[in-house]
């Protein structure tokens, strides 16, 4: 029995080492939770502040973005049709990203189409997967970010080879129809490190360009030249992620409209109809579901044709129907905020500068940490009113206006209906 015991325990310990750890050490591994730990001053270990790196990184963005703009006069689209081209061959299985490509290249999709929205009213989104060597269309163009959220997740599933040739095909037909006003995007997620395409892709890549498609590419595997090359001819951006966090970053940087093209940023009207809202005991037929609706919807103003969702377009006459909230969101990028300056911490007690400060002008929470000592916060060059650092992201991504400058700068009719 020793003998049959041993050698049994010898196979578990060939095995493992043929597999270099074992099955209880490999959760760890692929957590990697001791990347989560720093050491303090006094030597012991502390979980990382992740609120802190973030804000910090949030930073370093927006001040790439304000140097790149200072000084000059960037033309940018208010109207963006942008197709987000998924692979989803079998290299989107793979788990170096947990639990694997397809689902975090899901999950952050799915954040980037709700803020892509947010900040490009206006704009439409396309989805298109790439599966087996084809290219297909899961939504075409539109501006209900729940129904491309719903198609995307109903389809996670990943086989085959990718064809970058055809998905470029594939969008090139659904945007080569696009007003001239439109800024024509494609935004391309791939996993594979190989392309299995019909014909000639660099022929494919000519059109794109001839086309005016601005073509962006982000890589999860490794950088391939075809890729590069794609983007250096169309003008679009190619990065490779090294990890999640990296690739919710690539992500978003591709939410504010880019600057357009200067042979092809010539200025049009266009025109639009702001439908009003249907009563709500109203019945009437949805000319995009062709359902009996109640209630729901807005009324076109040229065929008084029923929609359910603005912005869209009308199915009938053709006209592009907005509210004015959307219009007036359209334009927050064209006037960004500066970004704010870093409050120093504070030398001594008696700083004259303790004084000032001591609570967020945004949200009035206290500015001052564990033992009366100063928190980080930043601090507006216009108004000096000083800010935590979650009202300084809330303040530069959502709301777009400083509000101590807002109260600063007030019409005197209001000061002296307060008076």
């Amino acid at each position: 029995m020793s003998n049959q015991r041993k050698r049994l325990n010898g196979e578990e310990e060939d095995d493992e080492d043929g597999d270099g750890i074992g099955d209880w050490e490999r959760a760890y591994v692929d957590d990697r939770s001791w990347e989560a730990l720093q050491e303090d001053e006094s030597g012991l270990l502390r979980p990382i502040d992740n609120s802190a790196i973030y804000h910090a990184q949030y930073r370093r963005r927006l001040r790439m973005l304000s140097v790149a703009a200072a000084g000059t006069r960037i033309q940018k689209g208010l109207i963006r049709y942008l197709y987000i081209v998924i692979d989803f061959s079998r290299a989107a299985a793979e788990t170096d990203f947990r639990p694997s490509r397809m689902a975090i290249m899901a999950k952050h999709v799915d954040a980037f189409i709700r803020e892509f929205f947010d900040q490009n009213p206006l704009s439409q989104i396309g989805l298109v997967s790439i599966k087996n060597g084809i290219a297909h269309t899961l939504t075409d163009l539109g501006g209900s970010p729940e129904s491309h959220i719903q198609a995307l997740m109903g389809k996670l599933e990943s086989s085959g080879d990718s064809s970058l040739q055809n998905a470029l095909e594939l969008v090139h037909e659904h945007l080569n129809q696009i007003p001239s006003y439109g800024h024509r995007e494609v935004l391309i997620l791939y996993s594979a490190l190989s392309s299995n395409d019909p014909g000639d892709i660099m022929e494919t890549i000519q059109k794109c360009k001839k086309s005016r498609l601005r073509c962006s590419v982000i890589g999860l595997s490794a950088e391939m030249f075809v890729c590069k090359h794609l983007c250096q001819e169309t003008g679009g951006l190619y990065s490779v992620a090294v990890d999640e966090v990296h690739l919710k970053d690539l992500l978003l940087e591709h939410a504010p409209p880019p600057p357009a093209i200067a042979e092809f940023a010539v200025a049009n009207l266009i025109k639009m109809g702001f439908p009003q809202r249907a009563a709500e005991g109203s019945m009437a037929i949805c000319s995009c579901h062709k359902e009996v609706k109640i209630g729901a919807g807005y009324t076109c103003p040229r065929c008084k044709a029923r929609v359910c969702e603005l912005p869209t377009e009308c199915t009938i006459c053709g006209l592009t129907l907005v509210s004015s909230p959307h219009l007036a969101r359209s334009y927050h990028h064209l006037f960004p905020i500066a970004p704010f300056d870093e409050v120093p911490t504070l030398s001594s007690q008696n700083d004259p500068r303790r004084k000032l400060g001591k609570s967020c002008f945004g949200c009035q929470q206290s500015l001052l940490g564990a033992g009366n000592k100063q928190g980080p916060c930043v601090t507006c060059h216009k108004c000096k009113h000083y800010f935590c650092l979650d009202c300084d992201i809330y303040i530069h991504e959502s709301l777009h206006n400083c509000p101590g400058c807002e109260s600063i700068h007030r019409p005197k009719s209001v000061s002296l209906m307060e008076e």
